[in-house]
């Protein structure tokens, strides 16, 4: 039993042993050390290891604090030589600034010796230096650019020599700004032809002949172009000036003498008025601007035309043949019946032997047959005429509804927001006059002819009345 206990207590005292080294034995102890502490079968080999471990501890120890020392030899050699490299820069340092204030002092000589020299032309090279300035900036705005690119350069040359201490102007470079201003001045007011690349409206680029007019604008193949100022490309306007076309192409085509067209002085690269009236729509686009209303009030104006012209051809036939009638009387009544006076004399010869009060009332119940025929649609011309305005102004109220919304949504800042509608209120209220008047004019000219074919019509009958009436007294008397 003592034997038992002695050997639990050594494998308790190995345990607890064991325990602790694991868990307390310094970091520097690698893991594998660890491993071969816990696979111990005894204290005398758990101590041997111990032994081992510290003697693997102090090699390792010693191998840091030699590799210590030595990297700590060479930061003392690497701050040795730098601070020898700084006393080395501080002296050059010393001599580069003991060189530059002399070098300043001899400059400022030299500087003073050059303005004692220059004298009054000094106050010149101050005028040709802003003469030059402003020829650039000329230049650089002028449309003789597009045909003459490159111009300024030679100026800016000019302009940097004389903001320079070191370099001055030569004669030539005195004489080619002259020229310049002198060039500007001329093909001011010259038509020139040239060849530039042009892109045109739907992105396509190519050689085309550009016409120049003086300093205005610039023309091809018909259409206006813009010139770019910054990259000196020529573009033709996405939106042409409505109706000036045609004087571009006039002057493109001309060789000589004296053609009339439209120019911009408002701008160097084309200009605002350009724009502008290129912005402007033209007929078509005024009248879609007129919407659903714009577009029925030109259907019944079409439908109010076509009407007009056919009732003033069959009224302006119907006359001729009731003219003809006139001509040949009553003698032939077989014969007129295309006519409605044929009709109505044929009714009088049918009753001749009425009375004069009975003839009339029959002579005016034929009239009243052929009043609808002659008369057929000219209350739908005087309806129209009267219905024309309205919708009009149904379109003005329509459009103002629009503007007024656009104001609440976008309020009053943008008046682009609110041209819509103010065009489809104007537009409309044009369309609606441009179809009444007209057709109120037609109505009273398709009038005209059915009111006098129906006054042959009663004076004829009052006329056959009468004679009904003055063949009866003398058999009465």
């Amino acid at each position: 039993m003592s034997a038992f206990v002695k050997d639990l207590r050594e494998s308790s005292l190995s345990w607890a042993l064991l325990i602790f080294l694991v868990l307390f034995t310094p970091a520097t102890v690698m893991a594998e050390d660890r491993t071969n502490l816990t696979e111990a079968k005894s204290l005398d080999e758990l101590l041997q290891l111990i032994k081992a471990a510290k003697l693997s501890e102090s090699k390792e120890h010693r191998q840091r604090e030699q590799a210590f020392k030595q990297d700590k030899n060479r930061q003392a050699e690497l701050l040795k030589q730098a601070q020898a490299k700084k006393a080395e820069e501080e002296t050059r340092s010393a001599e580069l600034e003991k060189t530059f204030a002399e070098n300043e002092r001899a400059l400022e000589l030299l500087e003073e010796q050059m303005q004692n020299r220059l004298g009054t032309l000094k106050e010149l090279f101050g005028h040709i230096t802003a003469a030059a300035g402003d020829t650039v900036a000329r230049l650089d705005q002028s449309l003789v650019s597009a045909e003459y690119p490159g111009r300024s350069e030679s100026l800016n040359e000019l302009i940097e020599k004389m903001s320079s201490n070191s370099r001055l102007p030569s004669l030539e470079d005195i004489e080619n700004l002259s020229y310049e201003i002198s060039r500007e001045m001329v093909e001011s007011g010259r038509v020139s032809r040239f060849t530039r690349d042009v892109l045109a409206a739907d992105g396509s680029q190519s050689e085309q002949e550009v016409l120049r007019i003086g300093l205005f604008n610039l023309v091809s193949n018909g259409h206006y172009l813009s010139y770019n100022l910054d990259s000196g490309v020529l573009t033709e306007l996405a939106r042409q000036p409505w109706g000036l076309s045609k004087g571009a192409s006039a002057l493109q085509a001309a060789n000589v003498g004296f053609v009339p067209v439209e120019i911009d002085p408002t701008g160097p690269a084309g200009g605002d008025l350009l724009d502008a009236l290129a912005d402007r729509p033209g007929l078509i686009e005024k009248w879609h601007q007129g919407g659903l209303v714009g577009y029925v009030i030109t259907g019944i104006g079409a439908l109010a035309l076509v009407l007009a012209l056919w009732r003033a051809f069959v009224l302006r036939g119907v006359s001729v043949r009731v003219r003809a009638q006139l001509g040949a009387g009553a003698a032939d009544p077989g014969q007129s019946l295309n006519n409605p006076l044929g009709r109505v004399l044929s009714v009088a010869d049918a009753h001749a032997g009425l009375d004069p009060e009975s003839m009339e009332l029959k002579l005016h119940e034929a009239i009243l047959k052929e009043r609808p025929a002659i008369e057929y649609a000219l209350n739908l011309l005087k309806i129209i005429a009267m219905i024309a305005p309205l919708m009009g102004l149904l379109g003005t109220v329509t459009g103002m509804i629009i503007v007024f919304q656009q104001i609440t949504i976008f309020g009053a800042g943008d008046p682009k927001l609110m041209a819509g509608g103010i065009s489809q209120a104007l537009v409309t209220t044009v369309l609606g006059l441009l179809v009444a008047i007209p057709t109120l004019l037609l109505h009273t000219w398709v009038n005209g002819y059915a009111r006098s074919i129906l006054h042959v019509l009663e004076e004829q009958s009052a006329g056959i009345v009468a004679l009904k009436a003055e063949a009866k007294q003398p058999r009465a008397s």
